[in-house]
């Protein structure tokens, strides 16, 4: 499948997301990839998940890179040779990609009704604003805050962030796709600006979130 969506967040900054459609023999033929990339890929032992690293590929190339061009640091964090920042996720059969002249971050979660019994595992400071009912709109913000946390996490990507205890989510309306974040962590004070998106395909019932953060 082509291109699912394009989000043209300002200037120097653009969103990718792909759905995967293809199978895995169709992605290959469409990529190329460095020998260290093909023996991670080999070394995947589900086809959903090489399928979901294969189509973060084509995204990169739709931005005009290649697999050449994107390396990991030892903490797992992508990186490019150049100006521009990148970040990465895919959840189920969704990929997407932010590059940024900005620090960034991005996230993407299918919204289900389980996150209600770990809420309590990364919720703390957001207990003060978040009601149960509706319970739909309360899985709604339990998911942008998951995802919040997590976008803001693979910005930094220290060992020992908690996203419970060290990231904090202001109080948002689900109306605006837009909220303030920070992370106290040591002697660190980070603040965010956070943007979310709800995003819904005719090939799958549930509805996913996609959230993403700049630091400040």
């Amino acid at each position: 499948m082509p291109l699912f969506q394009t989000i043209q967040f300002n200037e120097t900054t653009k969103i990718l997301i792909w759905e995967t459609t293809e199978s895995f023999e169709e992605l290959t033929a469409k990529v190329v990839l460095k020998e260290k990339t093909q023996q991670r890929l080999n070394g995947m032992k589900s086809q959903m998940h090489q399928r979901a690293f294969l189509s973060v590929r084509m995204l990169i190339q739709e931005m005009g890179f290649t697999d050449h061009d994107l390396h990991y640091d030892e903490f797992g964090k992508p990186y490019f040779d150049c100006h521009n920042y990148i970040s990465i996720t895919h959840s189920y059969h969704f990929a997407a990609i932010i590059i940024s002249h900005e620090t960034v971050g991005i996230d993407m979660e299918l919204q289900r009704e389980k996150i209600i019994r770990i809420a309590d595992k990364f919720t703390d400071f957001e207990c003060d604003y978040l009601r149960p009912d509706p319970i739909e709109e309360y899985v709604k913000k339990l998911t942008v805050i998951w995802g919040a946390k997590e976008a803001i996490f693979k910005i930094r990507n220290e060992k020992g962030i908690s996203f419970k205890d060290h990231i904090k989510v202001e109080d948002f309306s689900l109306n605006k796709n837009q909220t303030e974040a920070s992370l106290h962590f040591d002697d660190l004070i980070k603040d965010f600006d956070v943007h979310y998106k709800e995003i819904k395909s005719d090939n799958f019932e549930g509805k996913f979130t996609l959230v993403y953060a700049f630091e400040k």
